[in-house]
């Protein structure tokens, strides 16, 4: 027999809460916690989640509700309802049980008091015995993580993976890292997580992409870093030099005078921001030396040494 308590009767009936004896006086009560959020479906976001839960704990608040016992009540129902939907993995797990109940609900309530037994005990026979009918179970999703080259993310490339399944095998596949994909964005594999059990759909494998910089290029949000390597008489002079981007060449005017560890920004041909555009490529400059010198150019260096008074150690 199923029963409702008496004392809570408007309690159980606008929380949709059951409660289900068993044997020996146990029994087992299955909560609505979408219902007690509030909300018509499980098809709802964190966010979603969020917004119910402020909702409903802010309406059923002991100081605004002092002396209602049955508010206290509530209140206990929506904690518990949000700490089991607002974490996915516990969702999921309850949202397989939720998805049986209102299954087997009607417009006017439940079918009848076998149908619940149904749903827990699987279904009664003529003879009285259980039969185990089980409901589907969809199989969880994986997730593993690729490394690739920052010219590889900006243009994209088919990349094959391999790993182990939780039979021990080893699966390979064949993976489109579409172009100018973002650090730490997921590609999904539809059906190729774990198996489903009853009938259940497969899980789904989920690739999360770590770009690497590469001895050319550094990835900052989305704009490349470089370095620009000058000799001392362009710095000292200034000139325009071609600098390589990540796709292309492009020439940039270089100051009279500049210094190592200033930065050019360059603007527009960074990496991709998502919306059509493109970041910045900073070109830090960094003056270099020849460490072998012909006898003429040795000669210029000892003729600059006699007469420039110029000495860094002792500059302002």
């Amino acid at each position: 027999m199923i029963e409702k308590s008496k004392k809570y009767i408007d309690f159980f009936e606008f929380y949709d809460i059951i409660v289900i004896p068993f044997r020996g006086g146990c029994q087992m009560i299955f909560k609505d916690y979408y219902k007690i959020l509030g909300l018509e479906t499980s098809r709802v976001s964190l966010e979603q989640i969020k917004t119910a839960y402020r909702l409903s704990a802010k309406k059923y608040h002991p100081d605004l509700n002092v002396g209602d016992s049955l508010a206290e009540e509530r209140i206990k129902d929506i904690n518990e309802a949000y700490k089991v939907l607002s974490v996915p993995a516990s969702k999921r797990k309850y949202d397989r049980t939720w998805n049986a109940y209102t299954a087997r609900k009607t417009k006017n309530g439940l079918k009848s008091k076998g149908t619940i037994f149904d749903m827990f005990l699987g279904e009664i026979d003529k003879t009285g015995l259980g039969k185990n009918k089980q409901e589907p179970i969809y199989g969880e999703d994986v997730e593993t993580e690729i490394k690739i080259g920052l010219e590889d993310a900006f243009f994209g490339i088919e990349k094959k993976i391999s790993f182990k399944n939780v039979e021990g095998k080893n699966k390979t596949f064949s993976v489109t890292v579409p172009k100018g994909i973002r650090d730490g964005e997921k590609i999904r594999l539809i059906g190729q997580g774990k198996q489903g059990k009853n009938g259940g759909k497969n899980g789904d494998m989920f690739i999360k992409i770590d770009i690497q910089d590469t001895k050319k290029f550094k990835l900052k949000g989305y704009d490349l870093y470089t370095d620009l390597l000058l000799t001392p008489w362009e710095a000292s002079l200034g000139t325009r030099v071609t600098v390589s981007t990540i796709d292309a060449e492009t020439k940039i005017y270089i100051p009279q005078g500049i210094q190592s560890g200033e930065r050019l920004r360059i603007p527009n041909k960074g990496y991709n921001d998502g919306k059509g555009g493109r970041g910045d490529l900073i070109a830090e400059v960094k003056i270099m030396v020849p460490k072998k010198l012909s006898e003429k150019e040795k000669k210029i260096y000892e003729e600059l040494k006699e007469f420039s008074d110029f000495n860094p150690r002792n500059a302002n």
